[in-house]
């Protein structure tokens, strides 16, 4: 496995830090990307290749592809698109603004970047794609639109381009965490107070309750795993000659997933409101 080279975005913590080292530990050759340069640097400090990228920036996109496949000899096996935050708020109190920062990164970013290394991927007669998606991409809980909309969107866009790559050899997977430990809450955190107006909103009780959810300390949600449980998918997307499509990780995924294929629209619906919490959960 020695020779196999992966691209890994959003790599300072969580989901991201976890399948780098674990990638690395398997042998595949990793470039662990991070926003920050405190991130990259301390990436670089364990021992893993690192470059800066932010997927807001076009050119910050270019010049980490272009850093990675000068390093590779202009070859990348696989491409792990990970980096994503969530930006919680009613859908009516969430701006126009604050929607297209909370797509710069989770769509926009992640397409351009994936369209770098398509053309590398058709050269060499095959790849791996990888995205986080989310339970979140399946069906929507309340006060968490702008984070849906855009997971849904990257679905969306991985289901069509799985389509079109039929016969090139390089294999489109989405990985569909629920409730992981990680930093996500408290980015969250940081966009709710950047962008939602609590204090004039007809929303500002649930919001009360959402932020006392994203300060909590400790999981938030029940059936909440550690990242090693997506590592453990990724790795299988990645390795096997087979890849599935979608890979579910936690309970609560494969069960709405469920929900939603046997369901009825208001049954769901009304479980989505319960589970949601209100912004509670």
């Amino acid at each position: 496995m020695n020779d196999k080279t992966i691209l890994i975005t959003g790599c300072s913590t969580g989901i991201g830090q976890c399948v780098a080292r674990g990638l690395r530990a398997r042998g595949w050759r990793v470039f662990a990307t991070a926003r920050q340069p405190a991130d990259v640097e301390r990436l670089q400090a364990e021992g893993l290749e690192s470059a800066p990228l932010d997927l807001r920036d076009s050119d910050s996109i270019q010049k980490a592809a272009l850093a990675v496949l000068e390093r590779t000899g202009g070859r990348l096996d696989a491409l792990f698109n990970n980096a994503g935050y969530g930006q919680p708020g009613a859908v009516e109190d969430v701006s126009r603004a604050a929607l297209r920062e909370q797509f710069e990164t989770n769509v926009f970013g992640t397409h351009e970047l994936t369209n770098h290394f398509i053309p590398i991927m058709r050269r060499q007669g095959g790849g791996r794609i990888l995205y986080t998606s989310s339970v979140l991409g399946l069906v929507a809980f309340p006060y968490r639109g702008a984070y849906v909309a855009s997971k849904f969107a990257l679905e969306g866009l991985a289901d069509t381009l799985r389509l079109e790559l039929v016969g090139t050899g390089i294999h489109v997977c989405l990985i569909e965490p629920g409730p992981i430990l990680s930093r996500f809450r408290d980015n969250a955190h940081v966009a709710y107070r950047q962008h939602i107006r609590a204090d004039t909103s007809p929303h500002r009780q649930q919001y009360a309750a959402m932020e006392a959810r994203l300060t909590k300390t400790g999981p938030a949600a029940p059936f909440t795993l550690p990242p090693e449980a997506v590592l453990k998918r990724v790795i299988h997307a990645l390795e096997s000659p087979r890849p599935r499509p979608r890979y579910p990780v936690t309970a609560p995924t494969y069960l709405f997933a469920a929900l939603r294929r046997l369901l009825p629209a208001r049954a769901l619906d009304a479980v989505l409101r319960r589970a949601g919490g209100g912004g509670r959960r």
